[in-house]
């Protein structure tokens, strides 16, 4: 275990991988949210942020590999093209900003994602596809979290398989460059790959189990239960981040 983690929150953490990979599997977000919430209830941000995109890393290529071929790859290309200069312009405001401050953007981010409107983008050509990409990257490398921002841009798609596989390979690739970007910067994953592997395995297994629900769940039950328990996590944060 990293130091300074107890047997028991990193234990908690490993079934959270399987629960939350198992949400977004089957509803397409959410799970995310949920996991950073409860890292930065065990790590500070500059920690829990790239920890965290290790760990989804793994369960949306987990995703990915599942539902390839459902992938819009075209789309997919000109998105993580435009996804390499954000995670580096964004790891850069991640480690100037003070870790208070970080922490309260996070906070804040959650109550949105719980409770904001959904965001509604279109882009056009691969240009506008690419600049979309790097945005949403920036964004993710300073909240921890841009699945819901990059599910906008994919509102185009009819069919909920490409979303969530489209998703799935975009997460892949922005969560990889957010490794890649924090290590650039100085920070070091080797204490955390044991605990980040174990809970790859696990995020692993509750995405084949999701996979099989997703055309089985009905969703409105859960997105209430899903906002409340992330505005009380995220006001927990808050709250830590003020006082």
């Amino acid at each position: 275990l990293p130091s300074g983690v107890e047997l028991l929150p990193a234990a908690l953490l490993v079934g959270l991988s399987f629960i939350t990979s198992l949400i977004t599997a089957t509803f397409g977000v959410g799970g995310g949210s949920l996991m950073i919430a409860a890292m930065l209830l065990v790590f500070p941000p500059l920690v829990a942020v790239p920890v965290h995109g290790l760990v989804q890393f793994g369960s949306n290529a987990g995703r990915a590999l599942l539902m390839r071929a459902h992938a819009q790859w075209r789309f997919a290309g000109y998105f993580m093209l435009g996804s390499i200069p954000g995670a580096f312009a964004g790891a850069s405001v991640a480690n100037w900003l003070p870790q208070a401050a970080l922490t309260t953007i996070i906070a804040l981010f959650l109550l949105w994602s719980a409770w904001g409107p959904s965001p509604k983008a279109s882009v056009r050509g691969p240009l506008a596809t690419a600049a979309a990409g790097g945005g949403t990257a920036a964004l993710g490398m300073i909240t921890g979290i841009a699945g819901p921002l990059v599910l906008a841009f994919l509102r185009f798609l009819d069919d909920r398989r490409q979303i969530i596989a489209t998703h799935a390979v975009l997460m892949t690739a922005q969560n990889a460059l957010k490794a890649v970007a924090f290590t650039a910067f100085g920070f070091a994953f080797a204490d955390y790959l044991p605990l980040v592997g174990t809970m790859i395995v696990t995020g692993f297994l509750g995405t084949t189990v999701g996979s099989r629900l997703l055309v089985r769940v009905p969703e409105k039950t859960f997105r209430w239960g899903f906002r409340l328990v992330l505005t009380l996590v995220a006001l927990g944060i808050l709250r830590e981040a003020i006082f």
